[in-house]
């Protein structure tokens, strides 16, 4: 596992976004598969959204060869709601980059078969020729997508029940109100995101230092599920120092010095 420390989420989102622009034109210069992208939603991505829309409408990448699968979505939740993933991911990304809307691919909250509708989903990755590169967030405790504590590390493509406090969390985006958040969604498994060829997490904030500690430092658990990146053999945290403040000193020196003898 490699850790990136940055002072900020202004420095690790634009590092992020660096990078995944990196892989598309490293892969773009050797063959014309297209490079399949892994994308998450919420706060935390916005930033790096933000750099990557930049750098396209500069000329420094191009989605045109881009396939990209969102990790989840809420399920009883119309398209076009504000909150739905659909909505965020066109408003933030799709909609101001120049990736073919065949190429977009996002689990149906509303599909009438559910449980099908996943199983559909996981073939399209397999398809596609699995990620390239999968971007996620983590909660604070420690879930990525909508994996949360106890989701088995083997865990593919499904329908899952929220916890109360995942629907806490998210009741920012909906007037304050848990009620209001969907009791359920479709969301990729442990295992759908690790079997990428690398794994890029963002984690930024003082909230998210337990969890991070509990993933770098911890047990692999399914406790915390961003905790089977140990065993990833390309997957990196992208974090700031708030969020990182909660290892040991000594794991912190080591992964910054890492880091250093990298890029010498």
């Amino acid at each position: 596992m490699k850790i990136i420390i940055r002072d900020n989420s202004k420095d690790g989102s634009l590092w992020a976004a660096h990078y995944i622009a990196s892989k598309i034109n490293e892969k773009a210069a050797r063959t014309d598969k297209p490079f399949v992208l892994g994308l998450c939603t919420g706060s935390t991505p916005i930033e790096t959204y933000a750099e990557l829309i930049r750098m396209v409408k500069a000329g420094e990448v191009s989605f045109k060869n881009v396939v990209s699968f969102n990790m989840d979505e809420y399920v009883g939740l119309p398209v076009d709601h504000p909150e739905s993933y659909h909505s965020f991911m066109h408003r933030y990304l799709f909609d101001h980059i120049d990736e073919p809307a065949e190429n977009i691919h996002i689990l149906d909250g509303n599909a009438p078969d559910t449980e099908a509708e996943c199983a559909a989903y996981e073939q399209a990755i397999v398809d596609a020729g699995g990620f390239d590169l999968f971007l996620g967030g983590v909660g604070e405790d420690g879930h990525i997508a909508f994996n949360e504590p106890f989701s088995s590390l083997s865990s593919r493509t499904r329908v899952v029940t929220l916890t109360q406090d995942t629907r806490e969390v998210n009741a920012r985006f909906f007037g304050g109100n848990p009620e209001a958040v969907p009791a359920q969604a479709l969301t990729v498994g442990v295992a759908t995101v690790l079997s990428s060829k690398e794994v890029v997490i963002l984690a930024f904030g003082s909230k998210k230092a337990r969890a991070l500690k509990d993933a770098i430092e911890g047990p692999m658990s399914h406790y915390c599920t961003l905790s089977g990146l140990q065993n990833h053999p390309a997957g990196t945290i992208v974090c700031d120092e708030a969020s990182i403040g909660e290892v040991k000193v000594n794991s912190y020196r080591y992964f910054k010095a890492v880091e250093a003898a990298e890029n010498r």
